[in-house]
């Protein structure tokens, strides 16, 4: 079987082309993953919503992938704790190889479907957790397994692929799959299918997180005060929330500890005055 992300692009003879001219055709190719993405929205959607419903019950949910895929896995957990005050084990990304697989090359665990098992094993998954398996190809035998499992614990599972044919796309409760073509170079799917990968993890826990109440208006109130660009986002968004001088805000934040309990004690202050919420 020949497998979409797997076929020739459109392209002769790259190694010939000016600088200026791969670029464009790099950025011509770009251009269509936004566009594929949109067209499994409805796929996305309709996963965020059974993950939600499980997050409220205390589940977590766990990104499994290998190589390109792994790693957009592990940057995502890792944005959602700075992003939405989320902590470590709200999100958690299995990587095949673990680790090192991060800053290198561990080619070979991606076919290790034990491996998956064992670490979900590891981590004593529940039925009211979601697996959710990240593979351009779908059919990464470390992302199968991870599915296999997850399904027999009866976990709730998704999945990603940029492949129509994928198996991983078959066994899942939640398939999204996004059709990206070939690639600009032959089977290097760090490129438009990374990319797609990229936005629909972004959709993913973006939604969840503004879903369980993470975000008012578009603000981030739970984001963690770690560095002075934080605290200062923190303190503008106190002075026009509640009309405060800078010192004021500045004073309540530390006060309060969190920008959640910072907006919280500024509405019971409102209450006292008689303002309406």
């Amino acid at each position: 079987m020949t497998w979409l992300t797997e076929t020739d692009p459109p392209y002769q003879n790259l190694e010939s082309w000016e600088t200026e001219a791969l670029l464009y055709a790099m950025n011509d190719e770009d251009q269509k993953v936004a566009l594929a993405v949109r067209e499994s929205i409805p796929a996305i959607a309709a996963f965020v919503e059974a993950l939600v419903e499980r997050r409220k019950r205390g589940g977590r949910l766990f990104y499994v992938g290998s190589g390109t895929s792994g790693r957009l896995g592990v940057l995502d957990a890792a944005e959602c704790q700075p992003t939405f005050g989320a902590s470590p084990d709200e999100v958690i990304a299995l990587i095949a190889g673990g680790p090192s697989a991060l800053s290198g090359p561990v080619e070979a665990a991606e076919d290790n479907a034990e491996a998956a098992q064992m670490e979900l094993k590891a981590h004593q998954l529940r039925a009211e957790d979601t697996v959710f398996a990240i593979s351009a190809s779908g059919r990464t035998p470390y992302a199968l397994g991870a599915i296999t499992y997850a399904k027999s614990q009866g976990a709730l599972t998704g999945a990603f692929s940029a492949n129509p044919d994928a198996p991983l796309l078959q066994i899942v409760d939640h398939p999204i799959l996004v059709v990206t073509g070939p690639e600009f170079i032959t089977g290097s799917t760090r490129l438009k299918a990374g990319t797609a990968t990229k936005l629909v993890l972004n959709m993913i826990s973006t939604a969840m997180y503004i879903r369980l109440g993470r975000v008012r208006g578009t603000r981030m109130i739970d984001l963690q005060l770690v560095n002075q660009k934080l605290w200062q986002r923190a303190i503008r968004y106190l002075c026009e929330e509640g009309r405060l001088s800078e010192t004021e805000a500045e004073n309540l934040l530390r006060t309060t500890g969190s920008l959640r309990k910072a907006l919280v004690e500024i509405e019971k202050q409102r209450q006292a005055k008689g303002f309406s919420p």
